[in-house]
């Protein structure tokens, strides 16, 4: 049996880098992850980097620590995620680069971010203005648990930061020179126009969001309400990522949301909405709503918060809408000229395409990436 030499031994681990993920979840199961890095992971390996992921929240602990209720079975969850990333410590010496997608652990102590920065160059990624507090519903309770400053101190450990827009980069430069920006991405391959035999006589306007959000679509109920009376069966208001959601004020048909219909709902959409507040945790939002709808070639409109007077230019790739009368004259406009639908659709794809799409992103991710291993 041939015996590889020691020298040789001693360097293998820069010939094939090594990234740890430290995330929340397991893989296709969280939008943050996907649309930060996961999407990515095969593009990773093929540029000679390879990979583990180590997620606390496993498919049986999600159906406890999801829904309410079930407070010693969070309580046990969480007690968990110390001994994973007490392990994940001990084994990170053998990582070249240890990835921390917004935070290692989901309370509100910083300790296990502070020791991978001691023992392997580490990269702090986030989405939102993490630094507030923003409970799920469910987990309102335990928000005592909850630290929002430790985004500072895990941003201050960290060798290199990526941050998804500019107001959420210039909240870590505060703490961390290191910082880059690279937009939350869409895989344009996936996320595409499906050629679906739509129903012509009437007009689809679509919402896609988690329970956290779904306060965002309420907000904007007064409007939809007039448009439905405006044209009367004519509109339907579809929700994907709400099974069994129902509001009083107008009819929904609502979808769960899964990998494998969830380009096929979209696609089912005539019109994508991201209505938003304009406060500071809206302001840190990546706009992934409106490029999944964009990718997808629906025509958007999105409240001109944040990035999202980034990414539209208002009347050419979507449009903005800031008021009621706003929304109304935007939804009025859309509604009555399929033809204007398709073309500023094509236009926001094309967008999504050249500046947020992975194709178009990859190559930051590998020079973050390359600078650690230097």
């Amino acid at each position: 049996m041939y015996i590889v030499p020691a020298f040789i031994t001693k360097h293998i681990k820069f010939i094939v880098p090594k990234i740890l993920f430290i995330v929340d979840h397991r893989l296709n199961r969280s939008p943050s992850q996907r649309y930060r890095f996961e999407q990515y992971l095969a593009f990773f390996k093929q540029s000679r980097f390879d990979w583990e992921l180590s997620e606390l929240i496993n498919v049986k602990d999600d159906a406890i620590f999801y829904n309410p209720g079930h407070y010693f079975g969070k309580a046990l969850i969480i007690l968990k995620s110390f001994f994973i990333r007490f392990k994940d410590i001990i084994r990170a010496k053998n990582y070249d680069i240890v990835f921390i997608q917004r935070e290692a652990l989901m309370i509100g102590s910083s300790f296990f971010e502070k020791q991978f920065y001691k023992r392997t160059k580490t990269i702090f990624d986030f989405d939102d203005s993490i630094w507030l507090l923003d409970t799920s519903p469910e987990n309102k309770k335990f928000e005592f648990l909850k630290n929002p400053n430790k985004t500072s101190i895990n941003i201050a450990h960290a060798h290199k930061v990526i941050a998804g827009n500019t107001y959420l980069a210039n909240y870590a430069k505060q703490f961390n020179k290191n910082t880059v920006i690279i937009p939350t991405t869409i895989d344009t391959d996936f996320h595409k126009p499906l050629p679906l035999k739509k129903d012509t006589n009437k007009v689809v306007i679509g919402w896609s969001g988690s329970i956290s959000t779904i306060k965002h679509f309420e907000s904007i109920i007064p409007v939809l309400k007039q448009i439905i009376l405006k044209y009367p069966n004519k509109i339907e208001i579809h929700i994907i990522g709400q099974t069994n959601y129902s509001h009083s004020d107008i009819e929904v048909i609502s979808k769960s949301w899964s990998s494998e219909t969830e380009v096929k709902d979209l696609n089912a959409f005539d019109i994508g909405i991201m209505p938003l507040p304009d406060d500071e945790w809206a302001n840190g939002k990546c706009g992934l709503k409106g490029l999944s709808y964009m990718a997808c070639g629906v025509v958007t409109v999105m409240a001109p918060v944040g990035v999202n007077t980034t990414i539209i230019n208002d009347g050419v790739n979507g449009f903005l809408a800031s008021t009621t009368q706003d929304w109304i004259e935007v939804l009025t406009k859309l509604i009555e000229n399929p033809e204007l639908r398709d073309r500023i659709g094509q236009a926001g794809r094309a967008t999504v395409v050249k500046n947020y799409s992975v194709e178009a992103n990859k190559q930051y991710y590998l020079d973050v990436l390359n600078s650690l291993i230097k």
